[in-house]
C-alpha cells in the first residue's frame, strides 16, 4: 500500500519504460487507445501486431480486473500506427493515481499525439438507454475534489505547464468527426454526447449518490478515465473519450435492479462490433 503515499513519480521511471518499449519494437505509434472493461477486442483487429505484456515493461502496473487482458498491442488500424492498452489501471485496485495514469506519459515519450479513451459507464441521464454510446464532452472529477490529481507534486515542465486548463480537454474536432463516422455507419440512433463523472469505486453508487451526481450535471458515471485524460491533456495530446452505457444507474429505492460487473461485460460484448467499427472509422479519418 506504500504506493498510495506517493506525491509523484520520478521522470526517470517514464523514460526507462519508454526506452524499453522502443528497444523491443520497431513500431512508432501516433495514436494510443485505452480499452475499458470488455472493450479490448478492438486491439485484436490490429494488423502487423506486436504484443507486449504489461509485466515485461519496467515500472508498468498490472491489471487485475476481469475483462482487462493486461498487455500493449501495437499495429496498424485502418492504415494508422496505433498502440492499444488491453486493460487499464484503477485506484480501487490499490494503485496511486500516478500509477493509474503512468502509461499516458510513456505514450507521449513514444511519440503519440492523439489519445482515445474508452470506458464502461452507468447511465444517469433519463434519456439514455443501456447500450448507448456517449461521446464525452466534459467530465466531473470527484476524486479531484479531494486532492487526488495525477499532476499533484512537482511539475514536470517537459510534459506540460503547472496549471493546465481543462475546459478544452476533449477535442471538439474529434467529437464532430466521430459523429460523422457514426452517421456513416448508421449508429446515430444510440449515439449521445454528455458529461462523464468519475468516482473511486469499487462499490457501485447508492441511490442518493446517483441523484447527487445527476444534480451536478453528470450524464454517466464510472471508475476510470479522468486521470488518463488529465495527464494526456497536460502532455499536449489530443483527447477523444467515449463511454459505453452498460447499465442504468438505480435511481429508485423501490427498484429490484442491482448493478453488477457481469452486466457490464455482457453489454460490452453486445456493442463490441459497433464500437470497433466506430473507432476504426474515426482513426482512419484522423
Amino acid at each position: 500500500m506504500a504506493c498510495l503515499m506517493e506525491s509523484s513519480l520520478p521522470l526517470q521511471s517514464y523514460k526507462e519504460a519508454a526506452d524499453w518499449i522502443l528497444a523491443h519494437t520497431d513500431q512508432r505509434p501516433k495514436i494510443a487507445v485505452i480499452c475499458g472493461s470488455g472493450l479490448g477486442t478492438l486491439a485484436d483487429t490490429l494488423e502487423d501486431q506486436t504484443v507486449i505484456p504489461y509485466e515485461d515493461i519496467p515500472h508498468f502496473p498490472s491489471s487485475t480486473v476481469p475483462g482487462h487482458a493486461g498487455r500493449l498491442v501495437f499495429g496498424l488500424l485502418n492504415g494508422k500506427r496505433c498502440v492499444c492498452m488491453q486493460g487499464r489501471f484503477h485506484m480501487y485496485e490499490g494503485y496511486s493515481i500516478f500509477r493509474v495514469a503512468f502509461p499516458v506519459r510513456v505514450f507521449s515519450l513514444l511519440g503519440v499525439d492523439t489519445l482515445i479513451v474508452t470506458n464502461a459507464a452507468g447511465g444517469l441521464n433519463s434519456d439514455y438507454s443501456q447500450g448507448d454510446i456517449m461521446l464525452i464532452k466534459d467530465h466531473i472529477n470527484i476524486p479531484g475534489f479531494c486532492g487526488q490529481n495525477p499532476l499533484r507534486g512537482p511539475n514536470e515542465d517537459g510534459f506540460g505547464v503547472r496549471f493546465p486548463c481543462m475546459s478544452d480537454a476533449y477535442d471538439r474536432h474529434l467529437r464532430r468527426l466521430a459523429m460523422d463516422c457514426a452517421q456513416e455507419l448508421c449508429l446515430q440512433d444510440f449515439m449521445r454526447e454528455g458529461v462523464y463523472c468519475m468516482v473511486g469505486g469499487p462499490s457501485y453508487e447508492t441511490v442518493a449518490e446517483c441523484h447527487m451526481l445527476k444534480l451536478l450535471g453528470a450524464d454517466a458515471v464510472g471508475m476510470s478515465t479522468i486521470p488518463e485524460v488529465i495527464t494526456g491533456h497536460h502532455c499536449g495530446l489530443r483527447i477523444f473519450g467515449i463511454s459505453l452505457i452498460t447499465n442504468m444507474a438505480v435511481l429508485s429505492y423501490d427498484s429490484s435492479v442491482c448493478a453488477n460487473h457481469q452486466e457490464v461485460l455482457q453489454t460490452s460484448e453486445l456493442r463490441a462490433a459497433a464500437l470497433t467499427a466506430l473507432i476504426t472509422r474515426l482513426i482512419g479519418n484522423i
